[in-house]
């Protein structure tokens, strides 16, 4: 697995690079190419956060955490991506290696408790409606006005869809397609 570690607010030190290197390291086995992880490290008040992203195969996996000191929120970021693996492995056994999931354990040595299982996602409700070309700073106050936590719009800058949504720290960012 490729890593690139990223300090916000802290220094990021050799002690703490190999842990999570180590920790995250661990989830290798669920791909079968070579992963790349994105991990930033960072503080918020007096405790510290990780936020890990792991690319692999056309699949994004994501998870933050924050805690006391940066090996505990390893530890549960390690957690929680392999809950995400373990619970989606219906959808993702095409994608991930099926000996990955043959033990019933989580790399912290706890046992997995299966979530509902489901072959198919329920979905409730569909809507269509007109896309307008707009500014993002448009997009941002038509989403506001109608209360949403995210807005599709058509950037009249690159005439494509965008998505505007509103993030936990209370910034706002745009999800654009590539080719």
């Amino acid at each position: 697995m490729k890593f690139n570690i990223i300090g916000r607010k802290i220094t990021v030190n050799e002690k703490n690079s190999e842990y999570i290197k180590k920790k995250i390291g661990k989830l290798d086995k669920f791909f079968k190419s070579e992963a790349e992880a994105r991990i930033v490290i960072g503080t918020v008040k007096d405790k510290e956060y990780i936020e890990a992203t792991i690319y692999s195969e056309g699949m994004i996996y994501r998870a933050e955490v924050t805690d006391v000191d940066v090996f505990t929120a390893a530890d549960k970021v390690v957690d929680l991506i392999e809950r995400q693996i373990r619970k989606n492995k219906t959808k993702l056994e095409k994608k991930t290696r099926r000996e990955a999931f043959d033990d019933g354990r989580l790399l912290s040595g706890d046992d997995y408790v299966d979530g509902e299982e489901s072959s198919e996602f329920n979905i409730v409700k569909t809507k269509r409606f007109h896309v307008k070309p707009m500014s993002a700073e448009e997009a941002v106050l038509q989403m506001n006005l109608l209360g949403h936590n995210f807005f599709v719009f058509k950037n009249h800058e690159t005439d494509e869809l965008n998505v505007v949504y509103k993030r936990k720290d209370g910034d706002y960012a745009i999800i654009e397609s590539i080719e």
